[in-house]
């Protein structure tokens, strides 16, 4: 498994290395040791509590979602289709705070994203159907929900496709002002 750094803080990109002959193909999608020893992290797997799988049609927009209090660490990968994964770093100490970075996840590359607490995550369908699985390391608290607007000017995100569906948590969704604002940030100059 090949594990990158990318241009946000601690997010970190693994790709698996598949074996492909004429059945098709086999691949590891997690290693526990080789994650550990990148991260120089003995434990960090064993913290992961929680799997999770939405399946969404193409176009559609889920997020932009976060978790107040200590945060949420995940592990995201696209089992099925492709979607257009966006993570915006919103950790006030943080050198890449208030950036995004977009990333493609498919069944193809088998890329998949470790993302550290603090951070917002959306993404959309590029294909007719997308399952994406989420490893998380604690459970679902919905009383430390964040989120953002999917179209919120100030984060800018530009989406691949026409957005064909938005739930209605989604569509309501507050502005990247309002979250900065409850989270007691000021703006960067």
């Amino acid at each position: 498994m090949r594990i990158e750094r990318t241009t946000l803080a601690d997010v970190l990109v693994l790709t698996p290395e598949p074996f492909r002959d004429e059945r098709g193909l086999f691949t590891r999608t997690f290693d526990a040791g080789e994650f550990e020893d990148y991260l120089q992290a003995p434990g960090a797997a064993a913290a992961f509590v929680q799997d999770s799988q939405s399946r969404s049609a193409r176009g559609v927009v889920r997020g932009m979602h976060g978790r107040s209090g200590p945060g949420e660490a995940k592990l995201v990968r696209c089992a099925h289709g492709a979607v257009h994964d966006v993570l915006v770093d919103i950790r006030p100490q943080s050198p890449t705070f208030a950036r995004a970075q977009a990333f493609r996840l498919d069944d193809e590359r088998f890329r998949q994203l470790y993302v550290p607490p603090g951070f917002l995550h959306g993404f959309q369908a590029l294909t007719a159907l997308a399952d994406v699985c989420y490893r998380i390391d604690r459970p679902h608290d919905p009383s430390q929900d964040l989120a953002v607007a999917h179209d919120d000017p100030q984060l800018g995100i530009r989406w691949p496709e026409p957005v064909t569906v938005v739930s209605p948590r989604d569509r309501a969704a507050g502005s990247w002002a309002e979250l900065r604002a409850v989270l007691h940030l000021t703006p960067r100059s």
